[in-house]
């Protein structure tokens, strides 16, 4: 009797150590978070996605109260730091901060991607919809998307734009117009956004696509010269300023920021995420900093809309690849 009572305590002991640690992840889930949490960006500093990143690591550290730190892990378009974040553990305290191309692009540009964004990750939440500006050296003598497209004809491949890599969103999108145009120019591939405007800025290159957010200002100062923009609509900023579409050169792509956890993180951490960054969003303070940076178009989404527009982005940028016919090893 007394070995049977204390097999007996023995298995509700257990039980309830089973009890206890299947109920920890929702306790964790709620006091989240508890300590800091590094937001994993794949892309070089004072890009532009590191530059909005860091307006909602700021924004994140705030509203939760617990720092948020941006970590920089650029190369090959996104998959180094898209493939750390992947291999993360799921416990909400390394994020991913990424953009489009990162996920929706290269599963179709790359022969092999050592990640998968729909069953490797858990979407949190989207932040903006844009598209990018097509910079010009302010040397080059034009003024408009049609005297750009008279002066590259003229010259086949004796010109030469960049992007942020083989296979960027900016390399699709400027090989995508050279295609409909029937115009030849050398691409030079740099290891971010920010490198890329430099080069601009140098007159190592003459023209780029470049995000809006790192490159408004030098606009404005007129150091580089803005003659479109790829999104669907004008931006409040440079209203004069056509789309590709209205300029004779259709294009519905678009990109966006967003920020992913992975599979299998939490549900109650990805939802708290989600609402503070909707709540954000929302903020007067945050809008206007990201206005301020050209990214007007801030749709509030829950995860699984988001999940929805990666399915679908995966699609569309799919086609365009297949398109203008890049392939990269």
């Amino acid at each position: 009797m007394k070995t049977m009572k204390k097999h007996g305590m023995a298995l509700a002991l257990l039980l309830a150590m089973a009890c206890t640690g299947h109920a920890q992840p929702a306790q964790d889930a709620g006091n989240y978070p508890a300590r800091p949490v590094t937001l994993i960006v794949p892309t070089a500093a004072a890009g532009g996605t590191d530059t909005i990143a860091r307006v909602f690591a700021e924004g994140l550290t705030r509203l939760l109260r617990q720092p948020f730190v941006v970590d920089n892990r650029p190369g090959a378009n996104g998959l180094v730091g898209v493939e750390q974040a992947a291999r993360s553990a799921p416990d909400g305290y390394r994020l991913l901060f990424t953009y489009t191309a990162s996920m929706a692009v290269n599963p179709s540009l790359y022969r092999k991607v050592p990640y998968d964004p729909v069953k490797d990750f858990t979407p949190i939440a989207q932040i903006g919809r844009a598209g990018n500006l097509l910079l010009v050296s302010r040397d080059l003598p034009v003024h408009s998307l049609k005297e750009f497209v008279e002066h590259v004809r003229a010259r086949p491949g004796q010109l030469s734009y960049c992007s942020w890599g083989q296979g960027s969103g900016g390399h699709l999108t400027m090989e995508f117009l050279l295609k409909q145009a029937g115009l030849q120019m050398q691409h030079v591939p740099y290891k971010g956004s920010s490198p890329c405007v430099q080069g601009l800025l140098g007159g190592q290159v003459q023209a780029a696509f470049a995000d809006t957010s790192s490159t408004v200002e030098l606009v404005r100062a007129g150091r580089v010269r803005a003659i479109a923009h790829s999104g669907d609509k004008r931006i409040p900023s440079q209203p004069d300023l056509p789309s590709l579409t209205e300029a004779g050169y259709p294009f519905h792509n678009y990109s966006w920021y967003g920020v992913f956890a992975p599979a299998k993180t939490p549900q109650p951490i990805v939802d708290k995420l989600n609402a503070a960054i909707n709540q954000l969003l929302q903020d007067p303070a945050t809008a206007k900093k990201l206005g301020e940076l050209n990214l007007t178009d801030l749709p509030r989404t829950t995860p699984a809309q988001f999940a929805d527009t990666l399915r679908q982005d995966l699609a569309d940028w799919g086609r365009l690849v297949r398109e203008v016919g890049v392939q990269l090893d």
